[in-house]
């Protein structure tokens, strides 16, 4: 079935999260992922464990977790850039590929020939990818960043956590790396509009993109809040810093999440807790009231769901469209039956494993979906594959290229 991007060739000289999220988004919409890895060594995350994925046969242990996330559908080229020959490969690549994606410190790959300003002369097409941690200008362009520092100095931390003056309060990063995933999100679409825009121009571009960048545009309704205000949103712990209630409430059994996000939803809430006069209480009428009155109000709310088990509190508050929810564990997310009816788990072939897990992407596409036939790839399982098919080299030329540590 034809895929969207199955005419793209995609060359991935990235590592780690940022970049290989952004290139395994391409290879999910159908383009030819080339990873290039370091001989011996290859990407940092392949050894980011435990848990690491297992031989079925003698429990050895091979690739981490970490890796496995943000690598399926690519293959798999070790080259080793530092030697003449492998610049070379990449060169040769780079004439054939329509994308690159690179996350070397600024100015990396300039050493080797290999930075923008040097392929696109072998390739005006080319549409060049660059991710670092405060982009290509700038007093910190230099420095290298990494997303618990981007979450930190992009104000992510400054708004997650329980409130400073309770127990356990203080600034806590969110438990997903979200400032490299944010930003290989952004660099996937900043590649399509390029890809679209070189449809009308015949030419390739250089795209800047930075986690710091990413971090402090994704604080979204937060950073709009100080920008107007000119006051600096604080740490709520669940609480949402412009709607009450909107956290998540004790229980007997547990907690809930309850998400009201109008004046009507508030009398529907307090009307199944029993104590509907609440919605007409001058201090609670509108969300602005709400939000003013917050910690009375909460306490109230809490008094109430208290009383009652999650399962029962679900029931009430889904019987009257109430938003709410349970905490799930990531064992409950993959049992969720909403979860296993939309296919959230993939188990994909692999030559070594049988098979390894993976979640689907959210990209759903009616015409040109999502295929899941390629698991994230050994080091150097294709390098012969590509540099024959897509260079022409022969069987002596690699053993001569192996010979020079170039692959």
């Amino acid at each position: 079935m034809m895929r969207a991007l199955d005419d793209i060739i995609v060359l991935d000289l990235s590592r780690v999260l940022a970049g290989p999220w952004a290139t395994q988004t391409l290879a999910d919409l159908g383009a030819r992922v080339i990873k290039v890895e370091k001989p011996g060594e290859g990407d940092d995350t392949r050894g980011w464990g435990p848990p690491f994925v297992t031989d079925p046969e003698t429990g050895a242990p091979g690739d981490a977790a970490y890796y496995l996330c943000a690598n399926r559908g690519k293959d798999s080229v070790t080259v080793n850039i530092s030697t003449p020959e492998g610049q070379d490969i990449i060169r040769e690549l780079a004439k054939k590929a329509d994308v690159l994606v690179e996350n070397y410190k600024l100015g990396g790959l300039k050493k080797y020939g290999l930075d923008y300003e040097s392929l696109k002369e072998v390739n005006p097409q080319l549409v060049y990818c660059s991710i670092t941690g405060f982009g290509q200008t700038g007093p910190y362009a230099p420095r290298a960043g990494y997303d618990f520092m981007i979450q930190a100095m992009g104000g992510m931390m400054s708004v997650t956590g329980e409130r400073d003056d309770l127990p356990g309060g203080g600034p806590q990063k969110a438990g997903v790396a979200m400032a490299d995933i944010g930003t290989g999100l952004y660099a996937a679409i900043a590649v399509l509009g390029a890809l679209h825009q070189r449809q009308r121009t015949g030419r390739g571009q250089h795209i800047d993109m930075a986690l710091l960048d990413s971090q402090v545009f994704n604080m979204a309704n937060q950073a709009l809040s100080y920008l107007v205000s000119g006051t600096s949103p604080v740490r709520l712990g669940n609480g949402h810093s412009a709607i009450v209630p909107y956290q998540a409430f004790p229980t007997k059994t547990g907690h809930m999440v309850i998400a009201v996000g109008n004046d009507n939803q508030f009398r529907k809430l307090v009307t199944v807790l029993g104590n509907p006069a609440l919605a007409d209480d001058p201090r609670f009428k509108t969300n602005a009231d709400r939000v003013g009155n917050r910690e009375t109000l909460v306490s109230l709310i809490e008094e109430m769901t208290r009383k009652v088990s999650s399962g029962e509190l679900y029931d009430l508050l889904e019987g009257v469209s109430v938003p709410c929810g349970p905490i799930n564990t990531l064992e409950d997310v993959f049992q969720d039956p909403q979860v296993i009816a939309r296919g959230l788990r993939k188990d994909l072939p692999h030559a070594t494993y049988g098979t390894v897990p993976g979640v689907a992407s959210p990209l759903r596409l009616s015409d040109s979906p999502v295929s899941y036939d390629k698991a994230p790839p050994r080091l150097g399982e294709n390098t012969d594959e590509i540099l024959q098919d897509i260079l022409g080299l022969d069987g002596k030329t690699l053993r001569t290229l192996r010979d020079k540590g170039a692959i």
